[in-house]
């Protein structure tokens, strides 16, 4: 696959830890990019795919900085679980990624959305407009099962990963995030992630 962009430039990845952040940071050091990762780190963030993100970035070899960020203090807008609180969240993600990126000099920020990401059901997305994230993988077309495949060819662990969103979306919608709820979300999250298995 081939990745459109400038070899001049210096990039940041905002990264979770699933199949397509972890597709596209194998990609872009394998062809040798100037690019470090970002995690931002938070109570919301499934700790498994921290310690996938971990894993990973170690086998690559990758730069990497791991942000944490206390979302229960001066985030009162995303604990009030609005409508629009992915949005607002994401939108804080990529800021503090940015401000970031701008004390080393990093131009462009990327993301591992891909192709097949409706910006209908993901209301985020917006927030990759307003602040020029670019999307490599979505540009180049590449849908979710595309990803995977890929993954495999590069003999990636996350190949196969299951999709998750953030403990926040299993949350009640419309009620105040507390760290007590939060946590009786995820709670009841992997007990029915597990009992599938």
């Amino acid at each position: 696959m081939e990745l459109h962009l400038r070899r001049d430039l210096r990039y940041g990845l905002a990264f979770s830890g699933g199949v397509d952040s972890c597709c596209l940071l194998a990609l872009l050091v394998r062809e040798g990019y100037d690019v470090k990762a970002y995690t931002v780190r938070g109570a919301f963030q499934l700790e498994r795919d921290m310690a996938d993100a971990d894993a990973l970035v170690g086998r690559l070899g990758a730069q990497r900085e791991v942000i944490p960020v206390d979302v229960w203090h001066g985030h009162e807008d995303i604990l009030a679980n609005p409508q629009n609180r992915c949005y607002l969240c994401k939108r804080m993600v990529f800021e503090t990624i940015l401000s970031h990126m701008a004390e080393e000099g990093r131009q462009v920020l990327l993301d591992g959305t891909n192709a097949s990401d409706n910006p209908a059901r993901r209301p985020g997305m917006r927030a990759l407009v307003e602040l020029g994230v670019r999307s490599p993988l979505r540009e180049a077309g590449l849908t979710k099962d595309d990803v995977r495949a890929l993954s495999r060819e590069l003999g990636l662990p996350t190949a196969d990963k299951p999709s998750y969103a953030c403990y926040a979306v299993y949350h009640p919608a419309g009620q105040r995030i507390t760290p007590e709820s939060l946590q009786t979300a995820a709670e009841d999250f992997w007990r029915e992630r597990d009992g599938q298995r």
